[in-house]
């Protein structure tokens, strides 16, 4: 069995149905279908039951996040590569695995592009060169990322973890283990960004912040500082959202934003 994909679902049966579709309708066949359901009530158990004779297993029953979820996955994977296409996200075309599979070439781990539906924008690895930066810089998106099976053997996903957990692995894997890794340029998913991680901004920093903390030593993170713009910086991109909420952070707001006007105009001078 060359691949696996897996979908994780909870009470998402229109988007459940979505990403069924565009796994079975693919024009590659050495695959299997796995879906992990976490005991929805929505009806998504009967838009499995109308597609079972296509998904070579699933199940539905609670557990204690996506994370958790995907390793339920990992665990009843038989492929070489694994794939998760949660429900929602689709494959990009019914030539999708078939494209892939031309480009693969034995990597540990191969990422490609995805479609951002809403905006109709593609978002793609700039730097084919995977380095430490580009993992700082740069996210995997996992819809569009497959993964040898047995990478999984050293470590499963952190289900500590709500939003980060990949970018964690992605880590451990390239730059602690030096696992092979290609970018390649093709479409792989349709992203849908209404799950936790694209509405979430503030859990995914926050995740993300942690991470860093936990991976590496202080001098790493001062560089990962310093490789910023001001507009690039995370706290930047916050400051919309921390603008919404009580006094207290309405006033670190307008001290942020007063420290880079006043740094600015150092810099200008």
């Amino acid at each position: 069995m060359k691949y696996s994909i897996i979908t994780i679902n909870y009470n998402n049966k229109t988007g459940l149905e979505k990403t069924i579709k565009s796994v079975i309708n693919q024009n590659f066949e050495d695959y299997e279908y796995i879906i992990i359901d976490g005991g929805s009530n929505d009806g998504s158990l009967d838009i499995i039951n109308n597609y079972k004779n296509k998904i070579d297993y699933w199940i539905s029953e609670k557990d204690t996040g996506v994370y958790n979820a995907m390793n339920k996955g990992i665990i009843k994977a038989h492929g070489q590569y694994l794939n998760f296409m949660n429900s929602g996200d689709c494959l990009h075309s019914p030539n999708t695995l078939q494209e892939v599979d031309y480009e693969i070439n034995g990597k540990d781990i191969v990422t490609g592009s995805f479609l951002d539906r809403e905006n109709s924008v593609i978002h793609k690895i700039c730097n084919k060169d995977v380095t430490l930066l580009t993992l700082l810089k740069e996210t995997f998106n996992h819809q569009s990322t497959f993964y040898k099976r047995d990478l999984f053997k050293q470590r499963l996903y952190d289900e500590k973890l709500h939003i980060q957990s990949d970018s964690k692995f992605n880590m451990q894997s390239i730059i602690f283990d030096n696992c092979s890794v290609k970018v390649i340029d093709i479409i792989v998913a349709d992203y849908d960004f209404n799950g936790i991680s694209g509405t979430n901004k503030e859990l995914v920093e926050d995740e993300w912040q942690k991470l860093l903390h936990e991976l590496y030593p202080e001098r790493i993170l001062r560089d990962y500082e310093k490789m910023y713009t001001e507009e690039e910086l995370p706290i930047v991109k916050l400051l919309p959202q921390l603008k919404k909420y009580n006094s207290l952070q309405n006033f670190i707001y307008n001290l942020i934003v007063f420290i880079l006007r006043i740094r600015s105009l150092f810099k200008k001078s």
